[in-house]
């Protein structure tokens, strides 16, 4: 099912909105695939513009930074442990910005969007 991103047919208050134009193409945004833990599958995808974008769709990999050394290093991730933007998202192992996630090196909070630039930035919690 296409999910629509214009304005509602409906204001604030309940009342139909009558629009002089009908829906546009381009205010029809894509399905959702949230990133999983697993064997690295990417997914390149058409923007606006004929720009691309490269989606992760399941991966293994982080590029964790260690803030007292200021060094990166590329780890394996094992597990999902915190999500602030959904808790169900830790039962499923779903990665997206701002979930801590369990590595080698030990905890780290994801820095960039995984379905948007198809890798998975972070930085290491400190205790």
């Amino acid at each position: 099912m296409a999910l629509w991103q214009g304005n509602s047919r409906r204001s604030k208050t309940g009342r139909r909105i009558r629009y002089a134009r009908s829906k546009k193409k381009f205010e029809i945004g894509r399905e959702r695939h949230l990133t999983t833990i697993g064997e690295l599958r990417l997914k390149k995808v058409r923007t606006k513009g004929n720009n691309r974008k490269t989606r992760s769709k399941t991966t293994n990999i982080a590029y964790v930074i260690d803030p007292k050394s200021n060094k990166t290093t590329k780890t394996e991730i094992v597990s999902v442990v915190e999500n602030q933007a959904n808790i169900h998202y830790v039962r499923r192992n779903i990665i997206n910005k701002g979930a801590i996630i369990e590595t080698k090196m030990g905890k780290a909070k994801v820095t960039s969007r995984p379905g948007q630039c198809g890798t998975v930035n972070a930085v290491l919690v400190v205790k």
